[in-house]
């Protein structure tokens, strides 16, 4: 299983696709709030369908709840576009089981405190146009989600 973070999420219909996404993938959902809506906002649901009663998912009161629960036994990863601090690529990450893909709220991304904490390394999606200067969050999930599976589904074969 890998663990999908959303800190402070903001929209709805982001929420709902992400929700879909990690029900399809068999990855489980973390919320930390404060969320930007309420868990039964019509768009929120509109956007998972029917697949949010199928969801693995867990609401966290805030981030430090989170940490101290240690659901991902301390392989964080921080998936962030920032020149705050030092980033590797997705690509360049070697990712295992249980690992957490974190992501930040669609207006701000991840605080910077969270990003120099050290508590996980901070990774970066490659983008090939200059004046790109981020995803939309449900494809930025889907990106990582998908490289950290297609990574722990050839290992598991080998």
């Amino acid at each position: 299983m890998v663990h999908v973070v959303l800190i402070a999420p903001e929209i709805p219909p982001n929420t709902g696709n992400i929700g879909r996404l990690c029900m399809a993938a068999g990855a489980r959902l973390h919320l930390i709030e404060p969320i930007g809506f309420r868990l039964d906002d019509r768009a929120l649901t509109r956007a998972g369908l029917d697949y949010w009663q199928h969801l693995d998912w867990r609401l966290w009161s805030s981030w430090e709840a989170f940490i101290e629960s240690d659901v991902c036994k301390g392989r964080y990863f921080f998936i962030e576009n920032t020149d705050a601090v030092p980033t590797e690529s997705l690509w360049a990450v070697k990712f295992q089981k249980n690992d957490c893909l974190i992501f930040g709220r669609e207006s701000k991304g991840i605080p910077p405190r969270l990003l120099k904490s050290g508590i996980g390394r901070v990774v970066h999606i490659p983008m090939f146009h200059d004046h790109a200067r981020s995803l939309n969050l449900s494809n930025a999930v889907a990106i990582g989600l998908y490289e950290a599976l297609r990574q722990i589904v050839c290992h598991k074969a080998d």
